[in-house]
């Protein structure tokens, strides 16, 4: 079931319960796309005010990108859900079955896949904020702060959720390779994130 099309509510609480899913990957893939709207309603209270009209057309082409992110994030809550069943799958096969491993390694990688690609969308989303906290509406300036800090930690979020498969993979040169990227990736965009939530905060 696509969570995203229930109320809000609904999707807290079946969060909080024992259901498989949605889990980790699919809140943190919500709050990026979260995060990632925030930015892009900077962008919307900038484009047709005459005081922001020379970045205008930057803006609107930012928006555009940032639509097609917020809705990709939002397919990944769905997705991190399939992602994870035939590992949920493998878990159950019976250890004395001679295929056991080779199945079970196999699902493990595809269960880092949605959260890898979290990971790159929240990356974009970031970049996309820091551009809007920099030539965005000054009125809307504390919207963008909110969602790199939303991004940042949908990011983080989603790294847990690389982490926590990688660890168990038999295959250590895939896993390095998959911890490199990740890490990569929180090194580079968790201090952006902090940089323009601190220029943000430096505003008031």
């Amino acid at each position: 079931m696509d969570m995203t099309k229930e109320s809000c509510r609904k999707f807290v609480e079946v969060l909080a319960s024992n259901a498989p899913a949605p889990g980790g990957g699919g809140a943190a893939a919500l709050v990026g796309a979260i995060g990632t709207a925030l930015g892009n309603m900077v962008g919307s209270l900038t484009v047709g005010k005459k005081k922001y009209a020379a970045v205008e057309a930057e803006i609107v082409a930012l928006q555009k990108q940032c639509d097609a992110l917020q809705t990709e994030l939002l397919d990944q809550v769905e997705a991190d859900d399939i992602g994870f069943v035939p590992l949920a799958k493998a878990y159950g096969i019976p250890k004395d079955d001679p295929n056991r491993d080779a199945i079970l390694e196999e699902a493990t990688v595809t269960a880092c896949a949605v959260p890898m690609h979290v990971m790159e969308l929240c990356c974009q989303a970031i970049d996309a904020i820091a551009v809007f906290a920099e030539k965005g509406s000054r009125l809307a300036v504390s919207d963008a702060g909110c969602g790199a800090a939303c991004c940042k930690a949908a990011l983080q979020a989603a790294s847990l959720n690389v982490f926590i498969n990688t660890k168990s993979l038999k295959n250590r040169e895939t896993a390095q390779a998959l911890n490199d990227k990740a890490n990569a990736m929180l090194d580079k965009y968790c201090p952006l994130a902090d940089q323009i939530f601190a220029q943000v905060r430096a505003n008031f």
